[in-house]
This record gives structure tokens, sequence and C-alpha cells, in this order.
């Protein structure tokens, strides 16, 4: 059984970047027909789909988090890496890793039906 467990750190100050790892077990990311994304879920509001990288390393994105946006992955260490540049407090939320069948979008990346496992989450804060 695919395991997916989200690692970084739980605090960053405002304009710094903030990088997350999610380091999978029990499968593999270049396994064919799956899908890596990234999500987030701010205190009291609905999922963000921030991005996601496919079993071939092609990356797919969110037009709204774009620019600053990286989502890359490391096959030597089975893992899958956000970096979110120039963090805000608007960037404070619980993130996310997930796994999925075929590569969502913005739109249906924000139900979790579309995926099939994802990792328990991590909380950030953006603050001075």
């Amino acid at each position: 059984q695919v395991q997916l467990v989200e690692s970084g750190p739980g605090s960053v100050e405002p304009s710094h970047p903030l990088t997350l790892i999610c380091t999978v077990s029990g499968g593999s990311i270049s396994d064919h027909d799956f899908c890596w994304s990234w999500i987030r879920q701010p205190l009291g509001k609905g999922l963000e789909w921030l991005g996601a990288v496919g079993y071939s390393g092609f990356t797919y994105d969110n037009p709204a988090f774009k620019t600053r946006t990286l989502i890359t992955r490391d096959t030597s260490e089975n893992q899958v890496i956000l970096r979110l540049n120039s963090a805000t407090p608007e960037d404070t939320a619980a993130y996310y890793c997930a796994r999925s069948f075929g590569c969502p979008n913005e739109h249906s990346g924000k139900n979790w039906d579309r995926y099939d496992a994802r990792g328990q989450g991590i909380q950030v804060t953006v603050s001075s």
C-alpha cells in the first residue's frame, strides 16, 4: 500500500521560500499513469490544487500559482518536492501531497475524490 509523508518547516517568514517534500513508499513515483499533486487547504477554506508531476516527470501547473511554484521530483529518493517562492501570510495552510490516476487540473484537483492516496498533511504558517 502506497504511503505519502509530507515534511518541511512548520513556519516560514514572509517573502522567504517554502520548500516541502513528499516522500513516497510502497510504490514508485515513476509508476505508469500515476500523478503526484500538491494541494493545500487554508483554515476554513476549500482545497487549492497547486500543481503536479506525472510519472514521466512532466509537470502540470495551476495558472494561479504558476509564477511562484516549482514542483520537481527526485526519483532516487522517491520524493516529490514543492517550492513556493515569496511566501505571504495568505500561504498559511495545511499542505498535502496526493496520488491520482492521471493528472488533475485546477478544477478537478480541488476534490479529494480525485485522489486514491494522500499524506496526512503538514501545517505551514507564514509569519514574522
